[in-house]
């Protein structure tokens, strides 16, 4: 049954990711489809093709690796000034400008007569914009659906003051250590046990300030670090007074998003603060349509500092995969341990109601649709970024060409920038690799 319950997660997450790379697509190919431009193919998948259909102009399929996707347009690349399409120039010198002027010639390959106003690179600025923009943007209407069902239908979880745990010790030699496995002498009482505080205590004041967050509790306690403070709790319908005393801990300091500090090297940034020992309880909160526009603002600003961190965050995939250091769980992944962590959800009773783990399949497949829409954002060809960059430096230079009275300088040739298209694919490659092998070697598991 556990198999089942695994093989089913990877399912869901597979089926997921393959669905959001063939909608991403259908970004692209419908305003493609939409200005004129003739689209030969559409394919989720590189690599062999396993099926195939042809529907008017265009031919449907499914490829072997399940890595991306992608259309193919005629005339992605300009010709030279005064070259013919699909010319290559025999006197090329250079194996960068050969390899432009045969991209040039392979995006002419299969124009037609009256084809001829039918090509990408003739596409107004607005409409070469659109068409690559509109790949993320699918991604981004995904991850808005998603996420916004999540929100308004069951709920965002949200620590109480209702207290749910008291630890009984604390191991003070531990950084960032909240409560200790197994008691020993020489460790202090946790100061909540102290004070007498006990599971299903709701805290409703701080020295006399009503309360109605955790947050605001936490913030109290933090700033309390060896200073009593006043406890007002209701217990069994009842009110009391308890009084406490938070110790001086080192624990990671936290950000105004909630959310641990870390340092350029992915660390934990540690200051002294109160700590008292006790735990919130949870709560699923539904939240009105009006929230959802901020809270997913939030994450997507999360996403795009994630993807910055991606660099530094491989050296530490690096250092795990091969020097035997812990992955950090807030690390990238590749497809191979994302389907282990959706393995491990679907099968695991740790993460709760079969109700709690479906959503967090899908939660999980809304962030690889931010991901997406943050990553394919990068200026950076074969990106979609990269494309939408050529086509805003066109219209940059046609802007300053109009207003100083020159001609009309035509569109950008994108083919130049090329050789560096394929070092960063390159790049994306070995990326992949390592991923790939320290998902399999050192996986991040949740458990």
């Amino acid at each position: 049954m556990i198999l089942m319950l695994y093989v089913a997660g990877v399912l869901i997450i597979a089926v997921g990711i393959a669905l959001s790379i063939a909608l991403h697509e259908i970004g692209h190919l419908v305003p493609a489809k939409r200005f004129g431009v003739r689209v030969p193919q559409y394919m989720v998948g590189f690599g062999p093709t396993i099926w195939s259909r042809r529907h008017g102009e265009t031919e449907y399929g499914v490829k072997a690796i399940p890595l991306g996707g992608y259309i193919r347009m005629i005339g992605m690349f300009p010709p030279k000034p005064g070259d013919e399409p699909g010319t290559i120039r025999t006197s090329s010198t250079g194996r960068f400008t050969q390899l432009a002027d045969e991209a040039r010639a392979q995006s002419f390959e299969e124009v037609r007569p009256g084809d001829e106003d039918r090509l990408f690179y003739k596409l107004s600025v607005p409409q070469k914009v659109t068409v690559m923009l509109g790949g993320p943007m699918m991604n981004l209407l995904i991850a808005f659906l998603i996420f916004g069902g999540i929100f308004t239908l069951y709920g965002t979880a949200q620590a109480t003051p209702t207290v749910s745990s008291v630890s009984e010790c604390v191991d003070v030699k531990r950084v960032g250590q909240t409560a200790a496995q197994e008691c020993t002498p020489d460790m202090p009482a946790a100061p909540a046990n102290a004070a007498g505080l006990r599971p299903g205590d709701t805290i409703t004041a701080v020295d006399g300030q009503a309360v109605q967050t955790w947050d605001e509790v936490r913030t109290a306690i933090r700033a309390h670090a060896e200073q009593e403070m006043t406890l007002t709790v209701t217990r069994g319908g009842a009110t009391t007074e308890l009084v406490a005393t938070p110790m001086s801990l080192e624990q990671p300091r936290i950000g105004e998003d909630g959310r641990f500090v870390t340092d350029a090297a992915g660390e934990y940034v540690l200051e002294e603060v109160g700590f008292l020992g006790a735990s919130p309880s949870v709560e699923r909160v539904k939240e009105p349509a009006t929230a959802v526009p901020g809270l997913f603002a939030d994450m997507l600003g999360q996403t795009f500092a994630a993807v910055g961190k991606i660099p530094q965050k491989l050296v530490g995939v690096y250092q795990a995969a091969f020097s035997g250091q812990e992955r950090d769980p807030e690390g990238p992944m590749s497809v191979v341990g994302v389907g282990r962590v959706a393995g491990e959800v679907a099968s695991s009773d740790e993460f709760g109601t079969p109700a709690e783990k479906l959503m967090m399949l899908v939660s999980l497949i809304g962030s690889l649709n931010l991901m997406l829409f943050a990553f394919n954002l990068i200026p950076l060809l074969p990106l979609d970024g990269g494309h939408v960059a050529g086509a805003l430096w066109e219209g940059v230079k046609k802007t300053w060409a109009r207003v100083r009275g020159l001609p009309d300088p035509g569109p950008v040739d994108v083919a130049k920038a090329l050789p560096l298209a394929y070092g960063v694919a390159l790049t994306f490659i070995a990326m992949t690799v390592l991923l790939v092998y320290a998902d399999i070697v050192k996986p991040i598991s949740l458990l």
